[in-house]
């Protein structure tokens, strides 16, 4: 495995597990255990990574899967084949916080979501288009698209039209 390589790709593309961290993580805390959780789920992955699609594709995968799993259990799995997280450092990129602050109201409507739903909008909201929604979160495009109505519908509910 190339080291190098995956920190590279981890430091270039940090801004996708930000995201993942933010949109199912409330506090700070929890935010940093996540990203360390999905960096490390990457770097198990890292090898079985075949560059059928974007890396992008791929990271948005593990991270929202790593997301899902992470909170449906009580208590964490101890990891198997840890990166050395002493010696390795990702570089922290300063993020304008103002569009974070811009969109409180929809993300506290989004908490509201269950997993896969969470998963769906924020792809959506990064404005991935329904065929790359589809096979990150492992479903047909079709059903993306009905997903998608009823999420819209809910939102729009929880945040009172």
């Amino acid at each position: 495995m190339d080291k190098d390589a995956f920190l590279n790709i981890i430091t270039e593309n940090q801004g996708i597990i930000h995201k993942v961290c933010g949109i199912y993580c409330d506090t700070s805390e929890d935010r940093e255990d996540l990203f360390q959780e999905i960096v490390a789920q990457l770097w198990r992955a890292f090898p079985t990574f075949r560059s059928e699609s974007k890396i992008s594709t791929w990271m948005y995968r593990v991270s929202l899967n790593t997301a899902i799993t992470h909170f449906k259990k009580d208590k964490r799995r101890p990891d198997q084949d840890e990166l050395d997280h002493g010696r390795v450092q990702v570089p922290d990129v300063e993020y304008d916080t103002t569009y974070e602050e811009n969109l409180k109201l929809l993300h506290k409507a989004i908490e509201e979501l269950t997993g896969i739903e969470k998963s769906i909008i924020l792809l959506y909201l990064e404005e991935k288009k329904y065929e790359e929604i589809a096979e990150i979160v492992g479903i047909t495009q079709n059903y993306v698209r009905v997903k998608m109505n009823r999420i819209k519908a809910k939102l729009k509910k929880l945040l009172g039209d």
